[in-house]
């Protein structure tokens, strides 16, 4: 009782900063189109989209709201994929700086 309680007050905590997390996102968006060294940061800002979207799901899941596994297995290697590629492109970035 007291466990399925806590479980269910940290998941709506999680979507609350998963929000949180998808707006501050957005407005970095919004910053990183203006400086062209922030390219790569495009890429990581969609990874904490994804996230976001990820933590509302796993909710959902939690209150038995919605269940799908497809969804919350594909969208993590998404995250991972996406994430690789935004580090060698900020190597990338940062070769160009250092010459």
């Amino acid at each position: 009782m007291v466990t399925s309680y806590l479980d269910g007050v940290l998941q709506i905590a999680n979507v609350f900063l998963a929000i949180i997390a998808g707006i501050i996102a957005v407005s970095l968006f919004n910053i990183s189109h203006k400086q062209k060294h922030l390219k790569p940061w495009r890429s990581l800002i969609i990874c904490l989209i994804l996230f976001a979207i990820e933590e509302i799901f796993g909710a959902l899941y939690a209150f038995n709201i919605y269940a799908h596994p497809f969804i919350t297995h594909l969208i993590p290697s998404i995250i991972l994929i996406v994430l690789m590629y935004v580090l060698f492109s900020q190597i990338e970035v940062s070769e160009k700086w250092r010459i």
